[in-house]
């Protein structure tokens, strides 16, 4: 089928919207519209759409709007909380490597990636010899000048600063069982449910990074719960789901406590929904009485 939409300018649009039974001003819809798309802004509507293009009888642009307000401002407090979370990774993945094999064994000893084949490795360390040249960090700039003549590689605990994050998940999945399980540790959880929780983390990122409607996603890489013999919170007051951005603000959560940064991020995601409280709980996959479960409490001060 040929596609034969033609472009609309900002007014035509606003008028579309009122003409399929969208409730709101001109002058309102065409404020908005200038600096949100309207194909953007069409992922909010469209719940609110029937069968025939029209909308359901009493949707308001300002619900729309709402939503779209309502998803940027949870996508930053979902990358305030992942930024603080992929810095220990790259911190802890640095140090327990660089303790079991040596500063440069991640460049020059494939064995010390004993998960990666030859192929997987040579992949591996072109994207980071990439990242490293194109990085305009002073100290790689220092490395260089002071070292270059002897290394071309850097030490693992400046390579891993200047990679992507889905490099840092390449190198993070090609260690050893024993490295990936003392990084998982300090988060409190198996190498296996870890490892798909960086999975998932990092497309979200990617998701957050372009933008892109996170609020009511459905989760197309799904994280591993811990079982409930040995991580009983995370059945309380309900399990957590694995297909909904709630399962993704419960690992955050997780995480920052378990690294002693989780300070007021509960806080300021519980204040984030009692801002909107017209936004559905359900689609985003938050269980009744969420806030009563032990990752959402305040941690007890001892001593």
């Amino acid at each position: 089928m040929k596609y034969t939409k033609p472009p609309l300018t900002v007014g035509q649009q606003a008028s579309l919207l009122r003409r399929r039974g969208m409730i709101g001003t001109a002058v309102q819809m065409q404020r908005c519209l200038s600096t949100v798309s309207y194909y953007r802004l069409s992922g909010y509507w469209y719940p609110f759409r029937e069968q025939d293009d029209r909308f359901i009888t009493g949707t308001s642009f300002r619900e729309v709007w709402s939503r779209y307000t309502f998803d940027r401002r949870i996508r930053l407090l979902v990358m305030d909380a992942i930024e603080r979370i992929e810095v220990a990774v790259r911190s802890n993945l640095a140090h327990h490597h660089a303790m079991e094999h040596g500063a440069f064994a991640y460049a020059m000893d494939p064995s010390s990636l004993p998960k990666l084949t030859p192929c997987r490795h040579t992949e591996f360390l072109e994207r980071v010899a990439e990242e490293t040249e194109r990085s305009r960090e002073a100290f790689v700039k220092h490395f260089r000048t002071k070292y270059g003549d002897r290394h071309v590689h850097l030490p693992v605990w400046m390579a891993v600063e200047i990679m992507a994050f889905g490099t840092l998940l390449t190198f993070y999945r090609g260690s050893s069982n024993r490295v990936k399980q003392a990084v998982a540790s300090a988060f409190g959880v198996p190498a296996k449910v870890f490892d798909s929780w960086l999975l998932t983390m990092s497309v979200i990122r990617n998701i957050c990074a372009h933008h892109a409607r996170l609020w009511n996603r459905e989760l197309g890489v799904k994280p591993l719960i811990p079982r409930q013999k040995d991580y009983p919170e995370w059945h309380q007051p309900a399990r957590v789901e694995n297909r909904r951005l709630f399962c993704v603000l419960t690992i955050c959560q997780h995480c920052l406590r378990k690294l002693g940064l989780a300070d007021d991020w509960a806080w300021r995601l519980k204040s984030l929904l009692q801002e909107y409280p017209d936004i559905p709980r359900v689609a985003m996959g938050f269980p009744d009485a969420w806030q009563s479960g032990p990752i959402w409490q305040e941690p007890v001060c001892k001593g």
